[in-house]
Order: structure tokens, then C-alpha cells, then sequence
């Protein structure tokens, strides 16, 4: 855990000084898209460099660079070195650095750093999860009525925006309100902190969702596919909450449109 924390704050360091450039629209000549490239391409060489150094041997699955086969087959780093790109490009401090390490295909720790805010949520298997220290359970209520469930909204280029409507429109008449922050690292971090109830989003990578994987579970939370199985990685769907929240965000996402 120390690896891993020190290497989301170091490349945290290196994303504030570039989201202060973003803020003050000094990017580069080619474009802001290829300034928050470069911004992303930063972060995750200064992310592999301390983990590699560290733990020399461990494979990587990594955003930018794909793959990286290690000498030891046993253990990966899963990492997403900004989550939140089209928050950082539009100077919204809504953005984070997400590192997991699987063991044997087992997720085992956790890390979401957003550098914006200084909050670092972490977690190990059997060990709980924190946000700077403080233990985190995911909230307590058991109605959707009550709820408040985050989503991803697919966009241009991205998704099946019909069958997105269908779900949104089931889930919508249900809870007390709907959130997209633009991070699914961070919206999972919000569900095990209890500021959401509830999350799902389709389309996303491993790297978008380990860490916020085992921060819920650790904090007592459910997080699976959208059909209620372990498949989140192989769908890229994920649906999260606590017991109740979660099976009824399963039963509601899946009503046919009366």
C-alpha cells in the first residue's frame, strides 16, 4: 500500500502543475486534446517507473501503454493515470489517479487519488477502506426512493445511446437523483464513502474500475456486472451499491419501458 500511495501522490503532483496550466489555457500549440495526452502519458511513466522500481517483476495493465508482461505472472498492476480527461481538459477538479494490484486474479489493494481535492481513498482486502485515514462504509439506505445513484453517460462516439435511455428512463422515476461526474474511479470511491448510493456505467475498462472494485467491497459494498455476475472486466459493465441498493439497481435497470 505505501508503493502504491506513493506513487499516485508523486504522479499527482505532476497532474496538478499540468491541470494549473490547463486552468490558465496555456497548452501546447498542437491542441489542448494532445496537451492532456502528454499530461496522461506523464503521470503514467512516473506511475509505472515507482511501482517497476519497487516491486520489480510485477506485469502491468496500464491505460496508455497496454500490457506489460513481467517476470512474475502472479501479480498485476492495473492503472488508469487520469480518469476524468474531459474534466482536467475543461479545468474541472473532478479527475483521479487509479492503481490496483490483482494477486493470482484476485483483486488485493486498491488506490484513488484525486490531487484536485488531496482525497486518497485506499484499501486491501481484509482490511477496510480509508479516505485520508477515516474508515468508510457505504451508505445505509435501503430505497431507491431514498438514493442517489451515479451513472456514465455515453456521448458522441462512445456507447449504445438507446439502450442507455431505457435504463436511464427506468432508473430515473426511481431515486431521489442522478449523478455524472465524469470519473468512474471517483464515482466508485463516492459509493464506498457513502456519498452515492449507488453507481452503474457500461463500456468501461479494467483500469477504470479495479481499485473502485475492492473499495466497495472492502467498505461493504456490492459491486458486480449488469447481469449480477463477476464479469465486470469481460462486459465493462459494473453495478454498484450496498446489498439492497445494488440487487434493486439490477431489477430496475432491466424493466422493459411500459
Amino acid at each position: 500500500m505505501n508503493v502504491m500511495v506513493q506513487a499516485a501522490v508523486k504522479a499527482g503532483r505532476s497532474l496538478s502543475r499540468d491541470f494549473g496550466e490547463v486552468q490558465n489555457l496555456q497548452v501546447s500549440m498542437k491542441g489542448p486534446g494532445d496537451y492532456v495526452s502528454a499530461a496522461d502519458k506523464k503521470a503514467e511513466q512516473i506511475i509505472h517507473a515507482e511501482l517497476a522500481k519497487a516491486r520489480p517483476g510485477y506485469s502491468f495493465l496500464m491505460e496508455e501503454s497496454g500490457a506489460v508482461a513481467g517476470d512474475d505472472p502472479q501479480h498485476r498492476w492495473i492503472v488508469d493515470p487520469l480518469d476524468g480527461t474531459t474534466n482536467f481538459l475543461h479545468g474541472i477538479p473532478i479527475f483521479s489517479i487509479s492503481i490496483a494490484l490483482e494477486r493470482q486474479g484476485q483483486l488485493v489493494a486498491g488506490v484513488v487519488y484525486n490531487p484536485a481535492m488531496d482525497e486518497l481513498y485506499t484499501a486491501e482486502r481484509g482490511g477496510g477502506a480509508f479516505l485520508n485515514d477515516r474508515r468508510l462504509r457505504v451508505a445505509a439506505r435501503k430505497n431507491l426512493s431514498d438514493a442517489v445513484i451515479g451513472t456514465g453517460v455515453p456521448h458522441l462516439g462512445r456507447g449504445h445511446h438507446g439502450n442507455f435511455l431505457i435504463e436511464l428512463r427506468n432508473v430515473m422515476g426511481e431515486v431521489s437523483g442522478i449523478r455524472r461526474m465524469g470519473s468512474a474511479a471517483l464515482d466508485l470511491a463516492y459509493v464506498a464513502a457513502g456519498r452515492m448510493d449507488g453507481f452503474w456505467e457500461h463500456g468501461l475498462q479494467p483500469w477504470d474500475v479495479a481499485a473502485g472494485i475492492i473499495l466497495i467491497r472492502e467498505a461493504g459494498g456490492f459491486a458486480t456486472d449488469d447481469k449480477g455476475g463477476q464479469g465486470i472486466f469481460e462486459s465493462g459493465s459494473i453495478v454498484a451499491g450496498n446489498e439492497p441498493i445494488h440487487k434493486a439497481l439490477l431489477k430496475t435497470m432491466r424493466k422493459p419501458i411500459k
